[in-house]
């Protein structure tokens, strides 16, 4: 289930942050976090995983009026290969219809993949003509 980042989830939102590759220096860290607390056009998403009730992933984004950029992604090692990246898009994708999804230079790979699986499993509007 992916919910709105609160002050509450503090803690738990800086730990899924340090797993992303430039954000391991605790004031990269710290500044990257007060940028999503204190800009209005960015935010961040946790999910929780409705089996344990625990916060097992984050996403991080910028928006404006035409575009959601995913800024970071992160899921705790345990929760891996669970497809959670994509439930998570799909959810944003929910959030924001109108807006295009789109990724920096380290997240634009995975939003590809995940616009072509969302491609393969669409149904063919042709099919119904």
């Amino acid at each position: 289930m992916l919910i709105s980042y609160n002050q509450n989830y503090e803690k738990i939102a800086m730990g899924l942050l340090s797993y992303v590759a430039d954000l391991k220096n605790v004031d990269r860290l710290q500044k990257e976090m007060a940028t999503y607390t204190q800009e209005e056009d960015k935010k961040l998403f946790l999910w929780r995983d409705t089996d344990t009730d625990n916060i097992v992933a984050l996403v991080g984004i910028e928006y404006a009026e035409s575009v959601v950029l995913i800024r970071h992604l992160s899921v705790n090692p345990s929760f891996r290969n669970e497809g959670l990246i994509y439930k998570m898009l799909d959810k944003l994708n929910l959030i924001y219809p109108i807006q295009a999804i789109n990724g920096t230079l380290e997240t634009a790979p995975i939003i590809a993949k995940w616009v072509q699986k969302n491609a393969e499993t669409a149904p063919d509007l042709d099919d119904d003509i």
